[in-house]
Formats: C-alpha cells, structure tokens, sequence
C-alpha cells in the first residue's frame, strides 16, 4: 500500500456533484482495498504504527451465555 501523508490545512470546498464522484470513486473500489485506506486512517489519526497496531485490552469485557 503506498504511504499518503495529510496535510491537514488543506481544506476543499466541494459541490455535491463533486462529493458524488468521491462516493463513486469508493465505491467503484473492493472492500478490501476501501478497509486497508480505512486502517491506515485510523492508524494516522490514533498515532499508530500500521505494523504494529495496538492490542486489544479483553480485560474490560466478559463472555456471558444468554438464558
């Protein structure tokens, strides 16, 4: 995947038909590369290594049978 950097002053103005193609854009993608731009966001915005993610804390949950 290639690395993207932000500039986060950027900002675009867009008109609806423009939002549209961004949306068709996507969607024209498969799931699978729209989930790895999601997890590289997620790792830019959260301040993570996308290599090295995070673990889950599995501390604060419990497994419970429904009766």
């Amino acid at each position: 995947m290639k690395k993207y950097s932000i500039d986060r002053t950027y900002f675009k103005m867009q008109t609806a038909e423009e939002a549209s193609n961004n949306y068709a854009y996507w969607k024209s993608l498969n799931y699978t590369d729209r989930l790895k731009a999601a997890y590289y966001l997620n790792s830019v915005a959260f301040n993570f290594d996308i290599n090295n993610p995070p673990k889950f804390d599995k501390t604060s949950f419990q497994i419970r049978t429904r009766k």
